[in-house]
C-alpha cells in the first residue's frame, strides 16, 4: 500500500491479497474486498478481469439497479458522473478512481462486464465494500487502573496502515501513529491528521472534560474573485482568559520576517487598509472571531491562521487553518428549466 498527495488530495493505491470471483474462465479480481479511507479523498478499487473467449463490449462499475433490475453505471449516475474514472492503459484492468469522496459513496461496488459471445457477460460478486470517514478522535480510557487515555483518529480502520500526525493545543507532537496514549489535563485538546496531508485534519477534542483549548475554522477552503471582500471565521476556546488574539499567514510570516513568531496581518505593509477584525474581545470563549480581507489580489492566496494567548497558554502555530484562494477567473453556470427556457446566469469564481 502506498500513500502519495495530488494537491492537496489524499490518493489511496492498494496493494493486497488478490481475491478471485468467478468460473469457467470467468472471474473478476478484487484487491482488496474492503476499503476505509477518507472523506474528500481519493481512492482507486484495484481489480482486474478475465473471459474465455470473444471480445468485450462493454465495461462498468455500479453500486445498485435501476426499476427494472439493470445495474446503472457509474458513469451514469449524477451522483458520481463528473468524480469516476477507469483505468483503460492495460488489457483487462478494470480499476476504478473515485474523486472528491462523499459520505454517501459508502457502498458496495461491482465491476460488470460484457463480450460479443452469447450469455458472455459476467458480475463480479461480492464486490469491493468501501467505508468513507471523517478524521474524528475518539478518546477511550488506557485502561480500567490508569488514568492514561487512548486516541484513536478515525471511526474506521483506514486502508493501508497510514502514518498520523497528532496535535497538541494546536502544536505537532512527535508520536505518529495511532492509536496514542496521553496523561489528560484538563486544558489540553488534541487533533489529528494523516502525513503529507494536513489540511484533512480532525476537530480538536477535549481530552478531559469539556472545557480545554481549541480553534475550530467554519471553512477550510475558500475561492473567491479578485477584487472582492472575503471573511475567513472560527470559533475558539481558552482554558484560562484569552488575554490576545490574532491571524496570520505562515506564508507571509516567512517571507516577511523569516520567523517562527506569526506576525499579526494587521501590521503586514502587504495588507495596510484592507484588513480588519470582527469578535468579541473578552472572557474565556470568544466566537465567532473573523478576518475581513477587502479588494482581494491574487497574491492574497495564502493559508490563513488563528492563534490565542491566555496568561498561562498560547496556542500552538501549526495546526492547520483555512486556505484562501484568489482568482480572476469565472466559471459562466446556466440553469435551464425543462432544458428549453434559461432561468438564469451567473458567474462564479474558478479555482
Amino acid at each position: 500500500m502506498a500513500l502519495r498527495t495530488a494537491g492537496s488530495v489524499l490518493v489511496v493505491f492498494l496493494w493486497s491479497v488478490a481475491v478471485v470471483l468467478g468460473q469457467d474462465g470467468w472471474s473478476v479480481t478484487y484487491t482488496p474486498q474492503s476499503i476505509c479511507t477518507l472523506k474528500g479523498s481519493t481512492v482507486e478499487l484495484t481489480c482486474s478481469y478475465t473471459y474465455p473467449r470473444g471480445t468485450v463490449t462493454s465495461t462498468f462499475w455500479f453500486t445498485k439497479n435501476d426499476a427494472e433490475g439493470n445495474p446503472v453505471s457509474l458513469s451514469d449516475d449524477p451522483d458520481y458522473k463528473a468524480r469516476v474514472t477507469y483505468h483503460k492503459d492495460n488489457k483487462n484492468d478494470c480499476t476504478l478512481r473515485i474523486t472528491d469522496l462523499r459520505e454517501s459513496d459508502a457502498a458496495t461496488y461491482k465491476f460488470r462486464f460484457i463480450t460479443d459471445q452469447t450469455g458472455g457477460r459476467f458480475t463480479g460478486n461480492p464486490g469491493v465494500t468501501l467505508s468513507v470517514t471523517d478524521l474524528q478522535v475518539q478518546v477511550t480510557p488506557y485502561s480500567v487502573v490508569s488514568a492514561w487515555k487512548t486516541l484513536t483518529c478515525a471511526t474506521c480502520v483506514l486502508t493501508g496502515d497510514p502514518t498520523y500526525i497528532w496535535y497538541k493545543n494546536g502544536q505537532i507532537v512527535t508520536d505518529n501513529t495511532s492509536p496514542y496514549s496521553v496523561y489528560p489535563d484538563a486544558a489540553d485538546s488534541y487533533s489529528c491528521a494523516l502525513k503529507a496531508n494536513e489540511d484533512l485534519h480532525s476537530p480538536a477534542v477535549c481530552v478531559q472534560g469539556q472545557d480545554c483549548s481549541r480553534v475550530t475554522y467554519t471553512k477550510r477552503r475558500i475561492c473567491v474573485l479578485k477584487g472582492s471582500t472575503v471573511d475567513i471565521s472560527c470559533t475558539y476556546v481558552g482554558y484560562d482568559t484569552v488575554t490576545s488574539s490574532l491571524w496570520f499567514s505562515p506564508k507571509r510570516s516567512a517571507s516577511w520576517t523569516n520567523k517562527l513568531t506569526p506576525e499579526d496581518l494587521t501590521r503586514d505593509p502587504g495588507y495596510a487598509g484592507r484588513v480588519e477584525y470582527a469578535g468579541r474581545e473578552s472572557g474565556t470563549y470568544k466566537g465567532p472571531f473573523t478576518l475581513r480581507i477587502s479588494d482581494l489580489r491574487e497574491e492574497d492566496s495564502a493559508e490563513y491562521r488563528f492563534t490565542f494567548k491566555t496568561y498561562n497558554f498560547e496556542w500552538g502555530h501549526s495546526f492547520p487553518g483555512t486556505t484562501l484562494s484568489v482568482t480572476g477567473n469565472t466559471t459562466l453556470y446556466d440553469t435551464t428549466v425543462y432544458h428549453i427556457e434559461l432561468q438564469e446566469k451567473k458567474n462564479e469564481p474558478s479555482c
